[in-house]
C-alpha cells in the first residue's frame, strides 16, 4: 500500500490575496513559502507518508519540494484547486491499495502526530474509504484522505466540508470526520494570521513560519503585545 500526500500550491505571486491590506507582495510570498516548508517538514518525517506530490507551476516552490524528496506535477492548464487535486487523484489511480492525502500548503502547525491520527488504521479494508478534517469553522476542508485516490469528487471552496459530506453520502461512502486543531487553522485573513502568531509564540517557535514572522517584523506589526511591546 502506498500513501501519497498531495500538496497543491498556486504561484507565490497569486498567494494570500486577502492579506494584501496587511502585508506587501514580498511578505505574502515569503510567508506562503515558509508555511509550505513547515508542511513539507511534517510530511517528510511522518512514517505514515510514503510519497509527497506537489502540484504547482511555481519553480521556486517546486525546487523547495524536491529538497524534501517530493515529486512535482506541473499545474499549467489546470484551473484552480479542484482541477489540481483531481488531476493528482487520477494520476494516482483507482486501486484500493493506494491512499491519497490532500494537504493544503497553509496549515503550518501540521505535525506528524496529526498525520498518525488521520492515517492510523485507514485503508484496512478493500472498500472505498474517506476521512475529512474540516477547517475550524467547519466551512472548508483542510484534509481529505481517500482510497482509492479517485473515489471522491472534490469540491473545494465555500462550504466545501458540507459538500464533501453530501458527495460521499451520494456515493454511499460513510466518511470519518476528525476535528484536529492544528490542521483546522489555515491562514487566509489577517485574523487568521494573528491567531497563528499567538499559537506560534506560545508553543511552536521551532517552526519556519515563526522564524520568518519574527525576523521579518511581521510578528511585531501584527501582534506587538506578544513581544511585550508597548505602543502607547
Amino acid at each position: 500500500m502506498t500513501t501519497t500526500a498531495v500538496l497543491p500550491v498556486k504561484q507565490l505571486s497569486d498567494a494570500k490575496q486577502r492579506l494584501r491590506g496587511l502585508l506587501s507582495n514580498e511578505e505574502r510570498n515569503l510567508l506562503t513559502r515558509s508555511m509550505v516548508e513547515d508542511v513539507l517538514v511534517a510530511l517528510e518525517v511522518s512514517p505514515f507518508i510514503d510519497e509527497i506530490l506537489m502540484v504547482t507551476s511555481d519553480v521556486g516552490l517546486g525546487d523547495l519540494a524536491c529538497a524534501y524528496g517530493a515529486t512535482v506535477m506541473q499545474d499549467r492548464g489546470m484551473s484552480g484547486l479542484i482541477a489540481s487535486v483531481t488531476a493528482a487523484a487520477h494520476h494516482l489511480g483507482s486501486s484500493c491499495n493506494d491512499i491519497l492525502v490532500y494537504i493544503p500548503g497553509d496549515i503550518p502547525l501540521l505535525a506528524p502526530e496529526d498525520l498518525e491520527i488521520v492515517l492510523d488504521g485507514f485503508g484496512s479494508t478493500n472498500s472505498e474509504e474517506v476521512t475529512l478534517v474540516p477547517a475550524d469553522d467547519f466551512g472548508g476542508t483542510n484534509c481529505i484522505v481517500c482510497s482509492p485516490p479517485n473515489c471522491l469528487e472534490f469540491c473545494f471552496g465555500k462550504n466545501s466540508f458540507r459538500r464533501h459530506l453530501e458527495i460521499a453520502k451520494c456515493l454511499r461512502i460513510a466518511p470519518a470526520v476528525l476535528k484536529l486543531t492544528r490542521i483546522g487553522l489555515d491562514i487566509d485573513t489577517p485574523s487568521d494570521l494573528i491567531r497563528l502568531s499567538q499559537v506560534l509564540c506560545h508553543s511552536y517557535q521551532d517552526k519556519v513560519t515563526f522564524r520568518y514572522l519574527l525576523g521579518s517584523g511581521i510578528l511585531e506589526k501584527a501582534c506587538p503585545e506578544l513581544l511585550g511591546i508597548d505602543r502607547k
